[in-house]
């Protein structure tokens, strides 16, 4: 018999906060720059109050609708699940496994979408539930939870497109800008994309070990050999489930089937986490990466004002249009400004929000990047294919005399300037 669970009392989220916080930098004279082409600092603050008043007024009105949806949600990615799981047991009937591949898919995409993604933001914590608590949630994917959370909630998150900082600019392995230095190996960026996409879910692992972070002397030994056992563990794990475990279960089936049968069942398991991967990888490129999408640098965000942190968040981000299935599937992160304006807020809440920031942005002359999911896949397909071709300004080539010296100088600059703060 399950626990019946206490209701929501009303303002239950009033206080809740896991929002990320504007970038200080070391010189507290210094005035940030960001968005001064639109507004002046006293819009840039009202501008602020504004939307912290949009935020207010939705964490206030949270409450069991809320918590209500997300437990549903739950219940259907795990029918889906148990669904998919029975189905591909069946490679005798081919309509009932291709189900059960669907069915399975679709619950990885839901977990790690709208459950998974949203939930670890601690968009749910205000429920009190262990079922939905941000800091106790593992979901399904190689990617350990703590090194995602860290590398995506704060860095990414705080530090949305700040070249040098945002680790998620082309994940370290595309060139997505114009400010980007490019490398030799950019010229591959398109079939690059190509393969991370399938592989999604393990370039996110990856990624979350930072290994450029270490061989750059910005992480010490110990954190590094603690990223890479937590992804080792979890990868183990998730590879045991899904081609171990389940084939193995499958092994009773060889005597009516026949010895292919949990060789079918690990297809199944590729297929669904390719799905998975697949449309991960689209709805999170079209989301950061369409033509018109801005990125900052380091020196112009410092000391910037919370008003000005909302901007560049708006300025960084791009949503894609379509219906209510579409939205639940993408975790709505459709709508990626919403989602970075109010990351800790639930996602279900973006598409009325959404309403009051388009009104703002048309208010004060902002660009809101909206399109169909093709049309930002084009552009981010174009993106790729433009910034793939070697640059003539030996400046952006990460390679050439001219880029290594001004890189040689902005590091002894940062040396010089953390001796002069710590003496």
């Amino acid at each position: 018999m399950s626990k019946k669970r206490a209701p929501i009392e009303p303002l239950s989220a009033s206080s809740h906060n896991e929002a990320p916080q504007p970038l200080v930098g070391s010189d507290a004279t210094k005035q940030s720059t960001i968005g001064l082409e639109y507004m002046s600092y006293e819009e840039l603050e009202d501008f602020g109050h504004e939307l912290d008043g949009i935020r207010q007024r939705t964490l206030d009105s949270l409450g069991q609708a809320d918590a209500d949806y997300i437990r549903r949600v739950i219940k259907v990615q795990r029918t889906f699940e148990v669904l998919g799981r029975i189905g591909i047991f069946t490679p005798f009937f081919w309509p009932t496994f291709v189900a059960g591949i669907v069915f399975l898919g679709l619950s990885k995409i839901i977990e790690n979408m709208e459950i998974g993604h949203n939930v670890m933001h601690g968009q749910y914590d205000w429920m009190n539930d262990p079922l939905v608590d941000g800091k106790r949630y593992e979901w399904d994917n190689v990617a350990p939870a703590q090194d995602w959370k860290h590398g995506h909630n704060y860095i990414h998150h705080t530090y949305t497109n700040i070249h040098g900082m945002d680790r998620d600019i082309g994940y370290g392995l595309l060139r997505i800008d114009n400010d980007q230095p490019w490398y030799p190996s950019h010229r591959f960026n398109l079939p690059a994309a190509f393969l991370l996409m399938l592989f999604f879910e393990w370039g996110v692992m990856y990624h979350g070990i930072e290994l450029d972070e270490y061989l750059g002397g910005k992480m010490s030994k110990k954190d590094f050999r603690d990223r890479k056992s937590r992804a080792a563990r979890k990868a183990r794990r998730q590879v045991l489930k899904d081609y171990v475990a389940y084939p193995a279960i499958a092994l009773a089936l060889v005597p009516f089937v026949g010895w292919w049968a949990p060789l079918a069942v690990i297809g199944a398991n590729f297929v669904a986490n390719l799905i998975r991967n697949i449309w991960t990888f689209l709805i999170i490129f079209c989301g950061h990466f369409p033509a018109e999408v801005q990125t900052f640098a380091e020196e112009d965000a410092q000391n910037e004002t919370r008003g000005q942190w909302y901007l560049r968040q708006l300025l960084g981000s791009a949503n894609i249009s379509g219906s209510a299935p579409f939205h639940i599937l993408s975790g709505n992160l459709s709508h990626q400004i919403e989602h970075h304006l109010f990351p800790d807020i639930p996602a279900r809440r973006y598409p009325e929000v959404a309403q009051e920031i388009r009104a703002i942005c048309e208010r004060h002359g902002l660009q809101y990047n909206s399109g169909r999911l093709s049309k930002q896949l084009a552009s981010v397909a174009r993106q790729l294919g433009a910034y793939s071709k070697k640059p003539s300004d030996p400046l952006l080539q990460g390679k050439s005399p001219e880029a290594k010296a001004v890189r040689r100088a902005k590091r002894e600059a940062a040396k010089a300037a953390q001796e002069t703060v710590d003496a």
